[in-house]
């Protein structure tokens, strides 16, 4: 409550040095309990993180259980962990997948053979042998994580473009559920492809270097959209993740 006051007028009193039960009349129940949650929530969901050693693949939802006066508060806070994930034999899996994609000719250099896959195919077939060999859980609220931040992306361009959700969906002859169906599919097999090149870049001790890291973010400064976060440690630990990602593609796209 004292810090609340920092910022509170109240006739007869300095700004910042009112009594607190006068500061308690000026504000709402609602906002002395939202900013309450919002002082103290963080540090306790990471004591619990460190001391549970738990790995969060979402920011967790709070709910509020029980905050009546007098009482101990209780809040259930909702998330899920990143899912393991088992690679097995995947690199035979894929040999096998995509055996046969070149047939040389003695005399002919590779490059010309008229069989060999360009590199986003053979991607695309080592990205669905990926998914096909190799299974991994997906918790229900990490997918439904992923369709919501899609479907708000979605919202935010028709809304620049001065459509309506009801005309876009008109104009591919879906409905809103069909949309959300076809969202969570694509979801969850981007989802499992994330966590599975992730692995895959663990396995290989793939490595991303500062400087690599550094010309993301120095290309993408003129982002507005980024604007001062764009070089927070979060956004360094996401680019190098997706990094990994990709030249976990490229390794297997090298070897196989």
């Amino acid at each position: 409550m004292s810090e609340l006051s920092k910022n509170i007028e109240i006739p007869g009193f300095r700004k910042g040095f009112a009594p607190l039960d006068k500061i308690r009349e000026k504000l709402s129940p609602e906002t002395i309990l939202e900013k309450t949650l919002s002082k103290i929530l963080p540090e306790l969901l990471a004591d619990s993180i460190n001391k549970h050693k738990i790995a969060l693949a979402v920011y967790p939802k709070f709910e509020l259980v029980n905050v009546a006066e007098n009482h101990d508060w209780q809040i259930r806070a909702v998330t899920c962990e990143i899912p393991g994930v088992n690679l097995g034999d995947y690199k035979k899996k894929l040999s096998a997948a995509i055996s046969g994609r070149t047939i040389w000719t003695p005399g002919k250099p590779i490059e010309d053979s008229k069989s060999q896959l360009k590199i986003s195919q053979k991607q695309d077939k080592l990205i669905k042998a990926l998914l096909e060999h190799i299974p991994v859980k997906i918790p229900k609220l990490l997918i439904d994580t992923e369709v919501n931040a899609r479907l708000s992306d979605l919202l935010a361009r028709l809304e620049k473009l001065s459509l309506s959700l009801e005309s876009y969906l008109s104009s591919i002859g879906k409905s809103a559920q069909q949309l959300r169906d076809e969202y969570t599919e694509k979801a969850g097999a981007a989802v499992r492809l994330d966590l599975i090149l992730s692995k895959i870049a663990e396995e290989e001790k793939i490595t991303i270097d500062v400087k690599e890291i550094d010309a993301v973010i120095n290309a993408g400064r003129a982002d507005p959209k980024v604007g001062q976060d764009a070089d927070s440690p979060q956004r360094r630990r996401l680019i190098e993740a997706v990094l990994k990602r990709k030249k976990a593609l490229d390794y297997l796209t090298s070897n196989f």
